[in-house]
């Protein structure tokens, strides 16, 4: 019998684990100036993983250990990547754009933020649903409802990065290029490849070689995207 037959036990939502990435991110805004790169985004993301963590108690989730497992995972893989990255490790490819950039003068901080959120949302959220699942011994309809839920949150997230970081009106003809760059991307769009690319993670999950070349070339391939997000804007 394989982990996805076996059924989960029932558990308490870890509001530790939940508290502990919460902290770890207020540290993180803490330590760096508040026009750094990856400050911009930890901000964004630290509003997301609150917001998460009420409606956790608030019962709004079907599952809540599972998605409580989820987030915690989830953001995990974001909180390695930065103390990967201070202590000159090696980082996934998808973040090193937005570690390379992220004091850079020409880059505005609403591409921060978005190249963030694709390296998070497009790589690490696919991996910390194929963790997730196999920590609960479960297949991804377990997760598939919540999913959904959390997706209403990030689209909602979404709305405020622009209406936060978005230039005034009377900035947009300067700004014209980079009304362009962040019109071409879309979360609801890399939220549903997410999905997809979870599915495949999954199904090859028995075949070790090919798993790891599908993450390898997901890694790669969130990074060029990340890239292009950073494009410096010159004016």
């Amino acid at each position: 019998m394989t982990s996805t037959d076996q059924v989960p036990a029932q558990r308490a939502v870890s509001s530790a684990s939940i508290a502990e990435v919460t902290a770890r991110m207020r540290e993180i805004g803490a330590t760096l100036p508040r026009q750094d790169g990856v400050a911009v985004f930890d901000r964004v993301y630290l509003s997301v993983t609150e917001e998460l963590e009420r409606r956790l108690v608030s019962g709004h989730f079907a599952d809540r250990a599972a998605t409580g497992e989820l987030g915690t995972r989830f953001a995990r893989r974001f909180l390695d990547a930065v103390d990967a990255e201070a202590q000159g490790l090696r980082t996934p490819a998808c973040w090193r754009p937005l570690f390379r950039f992220r004091r850079h003068p020409s880059v505005h901080p609403l591409q921060f933020a978005l190249a963030g959120v694709n390296a998070h949302i497009c790589h690490d959220l696919p991996l910390a649903l194929v963790d997730t699942c196999q920590a609960l011994g479960a297949g991804p309809e377990t997760l598939e409802a919540d999913f959904e839920r959390i997706g209403e949150l990030l689209t909602g997230l979404e709305e405020r990065i622009r209406e936060e970081l978005m230039p005034g009106p009377d900035l947009l003809d300067v700004a014209d290029p980079l009304t362009h760059l962040i019109g071409a991307w879309s979360l609801e769009r890399a939220r549903c490849g997410a999905w997809a690319a979870f599915r495949a993670l999954w199904g090859l999950r028995t075949f070790g070689e090919l798993l790891e070349d599908m993450a390898d070339g997901l890694d790669s391939t969130v990074a060029m995207t990340g890239r292009c997000l950073l494009t410096p804007l010159w004016h």
